[in-house]
């Protein structure tokens, strides 16, 4: 488009320019600063593209974003120097308060009333002494044209090629012996709509440059990158054996594979080179091993036959994505290989109670939950959950034994023994206290008798079932008995009659556990403060 444009402006200014001619760069500039503004709105778009890209991989496309946003400045400062000179003839020709330039600085060449006026442009962009702006313009495009090829490679000829084209400043051939300039073909002898017209073509140049350039800084970003066509969800897990109160630790992560190319697994040992770069080369030696690879992964298997850590690795070895030297990388891994062992511990302490519900974890490591059997003597075992509970028939000992499932085989992994004793007995409690100086209305206050399960980890309830409050009054001995655990009117008034000094008596206090068993309970004696 912008070639034909300047076919059809050169052949015009090889003409006699008549009035209607001039008006006919008028159509010329209209359709370059349409293209310009093309270029503008689809090198934007590019602009986005980086920023997008850079936030989606800061690492990754961030340098380049910057590189773009350099481009962009140059661009847009090139293209404004550029406009500064079309107003400035403009203006030089038809004065300040042209219309011809709008409040926005674009001009409208249709509105321009000296558009033959040959003289304003040579006298602004050649000068007397061929000392005019067409200097400084040219030194411009120079620059801007060197710093765009600048972050070519030696390789990427044909984009060079096109921006040199684009932006070229040479001089024209000699003719019958007569240099002429790259400025005088440009600005001398040329009517004002003409080099008008001229500079929208150079503007639209930049804005093709730009172009060219911003497709190129975006295709750098994955030049040197893998292409992928599927992807996995990978977990690796710090260890596989865990012990109780350690910490377990897992990367989560997609891994991406080319499942059309196959990569070369070594399994050995290697060594490394430094490269003058500072970047490593890696290399196999001694004796090593190659892994059978299935959908791009290597699969690697072993059975061993010692028991401790065992440490491999070694190296993968992939195509250049860009056609330079194999791409080699280094990995290690090592795994804990144990002899079977059994693990049995109860939850709440190393002793089963009887009556009450026992809960114990049970597992063998390396061996999935619903392939461990437990059994047990003196008792019963049952699964709840992700633990087991026990409940032993008497006192004494009980012994658990845990089979587990084994290439569809039980197998015993051993067992375990554990004490089996009686709940031990609660201590009866009034106001939280077990005895001593009370408050007289303190005590009033209570409802009646608790049995608490002191310093006992297992969450059980005892039941008060009947108590008597006695104490010495005027020389008589006064008690009164009550079922349950609370007080009765009889008692209350026995604590009511009390003065100060005088001693309570909270006895022959009988309690329920949860195995049905009846507990006599420690006397609470209280004196009234």
């Amino acid at each position: 488009m912008i070639g034909m444009m300047y076919l059809v402006l050169t052949a015009l200014l090889a003409l006699n320019v008549a009035r209607s001619v001039l008006d006919a760069f008028v159509i010329v500039d209209e359709g370059l600063t349409k293209t310009t503004e093309n270029f503008y709105s689809k090198n934007e778009m590019m602009y986005q593209a980086f920023e997008q890209a850079a936030a989606e991989n800061p690492v990754k496309a961030g340098p380049w974003r910057d590189i773009a946003n350099k481009v962009k400045k140059r661009s847009n400062n090139l293209v404004n120097y550029i406009q500064d000179l079309k107003k400035e003839i403009v203006y030089t020709s038809e004065g300040k308060d042209t219309p011809a330039v709008t409040e926005d600085g674009e001009i409208n060449g249709m509105l321009i009333q000296g558009k033959d006026n040959a003289d304003v442009p040579a006298q602004i962009m050649i000068g007397d002494n061929n000392d005019g702006k067409a200097n400084d313009l040219k030194d411009s495009i120079v620059d801007y044209r060197k710093f765009l090829i600048g972050w070519l490679r030696d390789k990427d000829s044909g984009i060079k090629a096109s921006i040199e084209k684009s932006l070229d400043t040479s001089d024209p051939p000699r003719v019958e012996g007569q240099h002429e300039t790259w400025q005088i073909e440009h600005f001398e002898h040329m009517p004002l709509i003409g080099v008008v017209t001229l500079m929208s073509g150079m503007q639209a140049d930049v804005r093709n440059a730009e172009s060219e350039i911003l497709k190129y800084l975006y295709s750098q970003i994955d030049a040197g990158s893998f292409k992928f066509n599927s992807l996995e969800a990978t977990v690796i897990p710090n260890t596989s054996y865990v012990l109780k109160g350690n910490e377990y630790q897992a990367r989560v992560f997609v891994a991406a594979f080319d499942t059309t190319q196959k990569p070369v697994i070594y399994v050995g040992k290697y060594d490394s080179t430094k490269n003058s770069d500072g970047s490593y080369d890696y290399h196999m030696i001694g004796n090593y091993d190659s892994l059978p690879v299935e959908n791009g992964k290597g699969i690697y298997s072993i059975k061993p036959t010692q028991v401790g850590y065992h440490k491999w690795g070694g190296l993968i070895k992939l195509p250049s994505p860009s056609g330079g030297a194999d791409i080699k990388k280094p990995f290690r891994m090592e795994y804990q290989v144990a002899a079977p062992n059994l693990v049995i511990s109860p939850t709440k302490m190393n002793v089963f109670y009887l009556g009450v519900d026992n809960p114990v974890d049970i597992s063998v490591p390396g061996i999935p939950a619903d392939k461990i059997f437990p059994t047990m003597t003196n008792g019963k075992i049952r699964k709840q959950g992700g633990s087991y509970i026990v409940n032993p028939s008497r006192p004494g000992n009980a012994i658990v034994t845990v089979f587990a499932e084994i290439e569809g085989k039980r197998k015993n992994m051993g067992f375990m023994e554990f004490r089996v004793k009686i709940v031990p007995d609660p201590v009866a409690k009034v106001a939280g206290m077990k005895g001593g100086d009370i408050n007289k209305n303190v005590l009033l206050a209570q409802n009646g008798v608790l049995a608490d399960m002191e310093s006992f980890d297992f969450d059980l309830t005892f039941k008060v079932t009947e108590f008597t409050v006695s104490t010495t009054q005027n020389g008589f001995v006064r008690d009164a008995k009550t079922r349950g655990n609370l007080f009765s009117s009889q008692q209350m008034e026995i604590m009511r009659n009390a003065t100060r000094g005088q001693r309570i008596y909270i006895q022959d206090i009988k309690a329920v556990g949860p195995d049905g068993t009846t507990r006599s309970l420690s006397t609470i004696a209280f004196r009234i403060n």
